[in-house]
């Protein structure tokens, strides 16, 4: 047996501990909810990040400005361009966040963010870790919300995925002991677990929403996904009036395929890396994760974001203007409902259910065989403004 090898795992683990200790304690002090009601002028940060990127945040913030037109002008809204969190820049700084960045996007209470490329294995980049991973970290996004509703299936879920715990926050923290033996660690607290599926909760509670789904692999994973889901019935208690079930990842997958019981699920609730898994395969069912949009909510910062990838090809084969934004968009509008304009979100969801799903008058296909990101974007605006929006949306739903 190597002893020095042991030796140093023990006290790479040690430290591991020591850091996640020392966070427990900052998870119990408790912040308050940040009231936007309050605050004068909501300052919305937009991060272009890299390869396509820049091109649909270009997009998304022109229908943002669009939306928010009068906050603007009564100084009610700032927007607050970010630069440096392409992929170029993080290596120059081998920091997932350049310092700077971080600073000049705390200055901001709401972020609109474009994607950023996690470097892999076989990548001209340093091994830096994932920004949006560090960001929800550095921020405590502890929540990432995502909808996906299709209606014509009789879908209609939100998903509460943990964010700043389970295995993707020690994604960088593993350890090669030996040559042949490498260690990946994950990480569930109570706090944690508590804040989220008691968010979950909240929401069917205020929504009116009769069951709380909590998803995890408690049968294996014993300890710490045991501790997410005994704590998520324990939250369960406190709402009877709200049905509370679990499934393991693996049949989840599968029943989200299966017509007979995918429409009994409502609100999802689910650690990490199963979220990931789960909400991309969500999103199929509405076009793809090119059509849903992300929000990371904490208490003092919100970040919302496309919850597709950085897509450096589409740059390299000159396609970048062609990139769909429809996600970013669809982001735009949990923004807007966030910071309380609800009708103005809901207007815009209405657009883009309108424009993708209903009429159809300009497709996007990533190639010059479809329209830009721009001109799909005027498309929208232009179905903003048109007097018979709720009409053509009513008659949609009706279609479907």
């Amino acid at each position: 047996m190597d002893n020095t090898a042991t030796e140093k795992a023990k006290e790479h683990f040690a430290q591991i501990v020591e850091e996640q200790l020392k966070r427990v304690e900052e998870l119990k002090k408790a912040q308050d909810w940040i009231d936007y009601s309050q605050v004068k002028p909501i300052i919305i940060g937009i991060i272009g990040g890299d390869g396509i990127g820049p091109f649909i945040a270009k997009e998304s913030q022109r229908v943002l400005e669009f939306m928010l037109q009068e906050g603007l002008k009564e100084g009610k809204i700032e927007f607050r361009n970010i630069e440096g969190l392409t992929i170029e820049n993080r290596s120059e700084h081998n920091k997932s966040i350049p310092d700077d960045v971080l600073e000049e996007i705390k200055k901001c209470h709401i972020t609109l963010k474009g994607p950023t490329t996690t470097p892999r294995k076989g990548d001209p980049w340093p091994n830096i870790e994932s920004c949006n991973v560090a960001m929800r970290r550095y921020l405590d996004l502890f929540a990432n919300v995502r909808p996906v509703k299709v209606p014509k299936e009789g879908l209609d879920w939100m998903f509460f995925r943990e964010n700043t715990e389970g295995a993707y926050i020690m994604g960088s923290k593993g350890i090669n002991v030996t040559d042949d033996l490498a260690v990946d660690f994950k990480i569930i607290t109570s706090q944690g677990a508590e804040r989220i599926i008691r968010l979950a909760f909240e929401y069917a509670k205020k929504n009116n929403i009769n069951r709380v789904t909590i998803v995890t692999k408690a049968n294996v994973v014993k300890t710490s996904d045991g501790k997410f889901l005994d704590i998520g019935y324990k939250i369960a208690k406190e709402y009877p009036e709200i049905e509370c079930d679990d499934w393991y990842i693996d049949i989840m997958t599968a029943k989200l395929i299966d017509p007979k019981r995918r429409t009994q699920f409502k609100v999802i609730v689910l650690p990490n890396l199963y979220g990931d898994i789960l909400t991309d395969e969500a999103a199929e069912f509405q076009g793809g994760v090119g059509t849903a949009g992300s929000a990371n909510i904490g208490k003092r910062y919100a970040m919302f974001e496309a919850i597709h990838g950085s897509a450096p090809r589409m740059v390299k084969e000159g396609r970048a203007k062609y990139a769909d934004p429809c996600s970013m968009i669809r982001a735009t509008a949990m923004l807007i409902n966030h910071i309380g304009y609800p009708e103005k979100a809901k207007n815009l969801e209405m657009a883009l259910d309108i424009c993708g799903q209903y009429e159809k008058k300009l497709v996007i296909t990533g190639r010059d065989t479809g329209t830009t990101g721009a001109e799909y974007s005027d498309y929208l605006m232009e179905t903003l403004q048109d007097p018979q929006l709720q009409e053509k949306w009513e008659n949609y739903t009706k279609q479907v």
